[in-house]
């Protein structure tokens, strides 16, 4: 089977996942939507890992699903593909992750994109939901995610005209966490994944943990969860190791304990 995932860790902590199918725009089919889920599971299981930056090849972060695998396809054959496999792969995942996006991220690409945590984009990136052009719609969480993320009449009219948007645009509506110049994209993201990684990793994956449950749950129980876990963190030694450096007015080494 070709390898269209491509796995580095630039550091121990941090793991790098790369889309490799420029001659198809990088196109999510069943073989790299396969791909896609093993390297996040292996990554999650990974306990040296700390981060993660997804992003694609060439100058394209996704281009969308393959349309020609999917053109004959009944709804029956649909329900039996492996195309729900990759997003729960990432809802599933409890790392933080970053993607960084360069050119197209349409379709799938968008939500793909819309399954990290931090969205660094190029300044020459695209988004946009355009399945209603194909005679579809959103099957990744295309209407939920960017609903969520944008509001109702922001996504309304990408979802219902196909139109994408520029990466300026994106960022205004808060789709996008930072807009930087195409060249420096990944290494951008790197950066801020170094970043991440620096700090105690229990208390980063507690804060996405309970970030993505705030759309899902009442506000009352949220708060909660939140006061739980904020008690919880008492019981590690990142804690311990946190507050005494910062007392000692010295830097922080946390060990994920």
């Amino acid at each position: 089977m070709t390898n269209y995932v491509q796995v580095d860790y630039p550091w121990p902590e941090i793991a790098l996942v790369r889309i490799i199918r420029p001659d198809a725009k990088n196109a999510l089919n069943d073989a790299v939507r396969e791909q896609l889920t093993a390297a996040f599971q292996t990554v999650d299981l990974n306990t040296d890992v700390r981060c993660a930056v997804l992003t694609g090849s060439g100058a394209v972060f996704v281009a969308g699903a393959d349309i020609k695998s999917l053109a004959e396809m009944t709804s029956t054959e649909m329900r039996r593909s492996n195309a729900a496999e990759v997003w729960a792969a990432l809802r599933k995942f409890s790392k933080p992750l970053i993607a960084a996006v360069n050119g197209l991220a349409l379709g799938g690409g968008c939500e793909l994109a819309m399954h990290a945590d931090i969205v660094i984009a190029g300044e020459s990136a695209r988004f946009g939901q355009p399945e209603i052009k194909v005679g579809i719609i959103p099957g990744a969480g295309g209407t939920q995610r960017l609903t969520r993320a944008v509001g109702k009449f922001k996504a309304m009219r990408m979802l219902l005209t196909g139109d994408p948007l520029s990466a300026r645009d994106a960022d205004t509506i808060g789709l996008v966490s930072e807009v930087v110049p195409d060249a420096v994209v990944l290494e951008r993201a790197l950066q801020i994944a170094e970043t991440i990684a620096a700090r105690p990793p229990i208390a980063a994956r507690q804060i996405k943990k309970l970030v993505l449950a705030a759309s899902e749950l009442p506000i009352s129980e949220a708060l909660l969860q939140e006061r739980e876990a904020f008690v919880s963190m008492f019981d590690t030694r990142d804690q311990k190791e946190g507050m005494r450096a910062f007392i000692e007015k010295r830097p922080a080494v946390f060990s994920g304990e």
